[in-house]
């Protein structure tokens, strides 16, 4: 039986993971800024006309993602035990240059014509899903489950965010945009290898049932940690490759500023608003709604102002609103519907549309590709599983929160579309991160069957300590 630390002992090893993290990035930094200066060019990979579309183009464009995502969602559902979102990820990719533009270029320009700019329908669609993602953090859990799901969350960061900074010194010179520093473009591959998709993850484990099971309801703490932390660093690498190297410091002082906020000002009110609609017998009204939604776009443009990113700012104040409320029940009942089967396929579309995998054009690519993903995973699965260890969980258990940690998805996505809009990455980079993406994501659940089976059997055991006996 393993036994677990003293919260002392845990925290000194948590003090000395986060001071190690800085200490070794920073000497990758400073060997990454005296590589070779990259002379890769960015090329748009998606151009739109200067025209806009017309309506019907449009409409057309909507209505082929939303069947592609639904028809592709269900057959990777009944077919390959996916959930249903991972096909609403394939179609978007299937939508776009790599698959339907590769085989049949004319229908595809039918269907998604160049003029039609998905763009601002899919940035407002990501925005809203990640305050719905906010609603459903319970930040009573994260404080509840204390120093273990912090340590765990953290190190499945620290450790690929520094495999990932390791990887862009190979990557550099070659897949770096050309006059983009090395800290920018390692950042980014560093971050983009560190997220976890909470969405996906809990649509994982809410299909096979096991949501609060021990393991399930440990991932889902763990995750939410690492949604949080992986905002916050977006928000800080976004701002630093947006502003000159001596306004980093500012960038820094204005997330810590506006987080300061929510929790001081906002926080208070929203508490108070929802105590006052919940004290009311009828359902949330039009007027509570709009207040609701108009606050969620007050915030995400702050955060863009700010250079944070609109998404940190939506994320944030979802996050605020008691999860467990009837407010927060109505308002999702109200808005997710419309978000998960219109919005977000058009963001999976909009992702499909950049990502070119015919730019990965020879076997040095592929095999450069093949090492992010193995960097990648070894790294979440890796950090998951030693952090889960040393706070007393089983061989079982860490395995499987490390295989589900290694679940990106849809955050990845929103990282590296971030990525591409500032420059920071080239279009190749770009797909062979979406591949690590999609790869990482979709090991999930085959690797999950073989560590704890097909049933829920494994999932609660009579004795959790029993050792991992591989099928």
């Amino acid at each position: 039986m393993v036994t677990r630390p003293p919260p002392w002992r845990t925290g000194l090893v948590y003090l000395a993971m986060i001071l190690g993290v800085i200490g070794t990035y920073a000497a990758i930094r400073s060997f990454g800024e005296t590589l070779p200066a990259p002379v890769a060019g960015l090329v748009p990979s998606a151009p739109s006309s200067a025209h806009g579309p017309s309506l019907a183009h449009l409409l057309l464009a909507l209505a082929t993602v939303t069947v592609a995502a639904r028809g592709i969602g269900a057959a990777g559902a009944r077919w390959l035990r996916q959930p249903p979102v991972m096909g609403e990820i394939v179609a978007g990719i299937a939508l776009g240059p790599s698959v339907l533009g590769a085989l049949a270029p004319t229908v595809q320009s039918f269907l998604l014509p160049s003029d039609v700019n998905l763009a601002p329908i899919a940035n407002l669609g990501v925005v809203l899903f990640m305050f719905l993602v906010g609603l459903d953090l319970d930040l009573g859990l994260l404080r509840r489950t204390g120093h273990a799901a912090l340590a765990i969350a953290h190190a499945s960061i620290a450790a690929p965010f520094l495999l990932g900074a390791v990887g862009a010194l190979a990557l550099y010179t070659e897949y770096a945009p050309a006059g983009v520093s090395f800290t920018s473009f390692s950042l980014f591959i560093a971050v983009a290898m560190s997220v976890t998709a909470f969405p996906v993850l809990a649509r994982i484990l809410h299909d096979r049932g096991v949501t609060h099971s021990s393991i399930g309801a440990t991932a889902l703490t763990c995750a939410a940690v690492d949604d949080a932390t992986a905002w916050t660093l977006l928000a800080t690498v976004a701002g630093i490759a947006t502003s000159e190297a001596g306004s980093v410091f500012r960038v820094v002082i204005a997330v810590a500023a506006y987080i300061l906020g929510m929790f001081v000002v906002v926080r208070p009110l929203v508490r108070w608003l929802v105590e006052r609609a919940e004290a009311s017998e009828e359902p949330l009204s039009r007027g509570a709604l709009a207040a609701a939604l108009v606050g969620l776009l007050l915030s995400a443009a702050v955060t863009e102002a700010a250079g944070i990113h609109a998404l940190f700012g939506a994320f944030l104040l979802g996050a605020l609103f008691p999860h467990d409320g009837r407010v927060a029940r109505e308002i999702r009942a109200r808005v997710e519907d419309l978000v998960v089967v219109l919005f977000l396929p058009v963001f999976f579309a909009y992702t499909g549309l950049r990502t070119q995998i015919g730019l990965l054009h020879d076997a040095h690519d592929w095999l450069v590709a093949g090492g992010v993903v193995v960097l990648a995973t070894v790294g979440k699965v890796g950090g998951s599983y030693v952090a889960g260890r040393f706070v007393g969980l089983s061989r079982r258990e860490s395995a499987a929160i490390g295989i589900l940690m290694n679940t990106r998805g849809l955050m990845a996505f929103v990282v590296l579309n971030v990525g591409l809009d500032l420059g920071v990455i080239t279009p190749t980079a770009f797909a062979m991160l979406v591949v690590m993406a999609l790869v990482t994501t979709f090991a999930t659940s085959p690797l999950l069957d073989l560590v704890l089976g097909r049933g829920r059997e494994a999932w609660f055991p009579a004795d959790p300590t029993a050792p991992l006996a591989l099928p």
